[in-house]
């Protein structure tokens, strides 16, 4: 109004609109700024769309992972990097490497824990080795058999991959699980999610293993989502179990049972822990310890607190925060 008016006036006076005009304008004027008000609140709406749109492009244009398969079958489940090299982007500068030349050997049967440092790439290991990106030189082998050769579908058969951020569809408990095995019985199921520790839970929802999800799983606790996790894990019953921090956003009320969920989960297992508490891990058959990409030491905990200062100063740190937060 402060403009139409005015100026809508001064038209008038000079004879430039009619009388009926001037009042439309005035009335239009005065209707619409509502509607542009309510427009303008949808700016930040339209470019959060722009940015996550962009992020969306930037994933849909990476290049496919390609990959034969032409590797023998596996002699053994031995999981050896063999001067591996890789780093995000293209892989060009050398400020994107991650691992230049990594080395090191987790044994059939026994549990591997790698500790580090944020940013040390102890979680690239496990994504690595779960067929998630190629390398960019050297060699992954399962039992001398190189992953780089083998199809993506006979990667995941054999590599069992459970994150501290775990997924779950909108859809039932049952089909969420199932995705690990889609034939499964309902018997297997229910045997898979009494390891879990979370058939107790399911039983006591009104549809039981019928209940929808919900949208990423939002209907259930993060212990709770954590344990089907594990269960759909534990379905899969793949010979490789790779760990990522399993347990690092778990609240202690819900800890322990995971933790008796993971023993059940890596009997008889080559497992790959990568280790958020140290304490998690004192009782590995090998420790490794990860510094900016490179194997810095490894040994048992007893050994590594003997002869690696820069696992002495992580233990050290550990006992004290868990001392403060007691």
């Amino acid at each position: 109004l402060l403009v139409v008016l005015p100026v809508g006036l001064y038209l008038f006076m000079t004879g430039g609109i009619a009388i009926p005009t001037l009042i439309m304008c005035v009335l239009l004027s005065y209707a619409s700024y509502k509607p542009l008000l309510k427009a303008m609140t949808y700016t930040d709406a339209m470019a959060n769309v722009r940015v996550v749109f962009g992020e969306i492009k930037s994933v849909l244009d990476l290049p496919e992972l390609v990959r034969s398969n032409t590797a023998p079958d596996p002699q053994g489940y031995d999981v050896q990097f063999e001067n591996v090299v890789f780093g995000y982007g293209d892989g060009t500068a050398d400020s994107a490497k991650v691992f230049d030349g990594l080395n090191f050997t987790a044994k059939e049967g026994e549990l591997t824990a790698i500790v580090g440092s944020s940013g040390s790439g102890k979680s690239t290991i496990a994504k690595l080795l779960a067929g998630f990106w190629n390398i960019d030189s050297g060699h992954i082998t399962i039992g001398k058999a190189d992953i780089g050769s083998m199809s993506l579908e006979r990667n995941m058969q054999l590599v069992t991959y459970v994150s501290q951020e775990n997924f779950l569809f909108n859809k039932s408990i049952r089909d969420n699980l199932k995705m690990a095995k889609e034939d499964a019985t309902d018997e297997e199921i229910a045997a898979a999610c009494k390891k879990a520790s979370c058939d107790e839970f399911i039983q006591s929802l009104p549809d039981g293993y019928d209940t929808n999800a919900g949208n990423a799983g939002s209907k259930f606790s993060g212990g709770e989502r954590q344990r089907l996790t594990i269960a759909r894990a534990l379905l899969k019953d793949s010979p490789i179990v790779v760990l990522d921090e399993a347990t690092a956003y778990s609240d202690p009320e819900n800890e322990a049972i995971i933790q008796q969920s993971i023993d059940n989960l890596v009997k008889n297992k080559t497992v790959i822990m990568i280790a958020h508490r140290l304490s998690t891990v004192v009782n590995a058959d090998k420790i490794l310890v990860l510094d900016k990409g490179k194997i810095a030491a490894e040994g048992t905990h007893a050994e590594l607190l003997q002869n690696s200062p820069l696992y002495q100063n992580m233990w050290q740190s550990h006992i004290s925060s868990r001392d403060n937060s007691e």
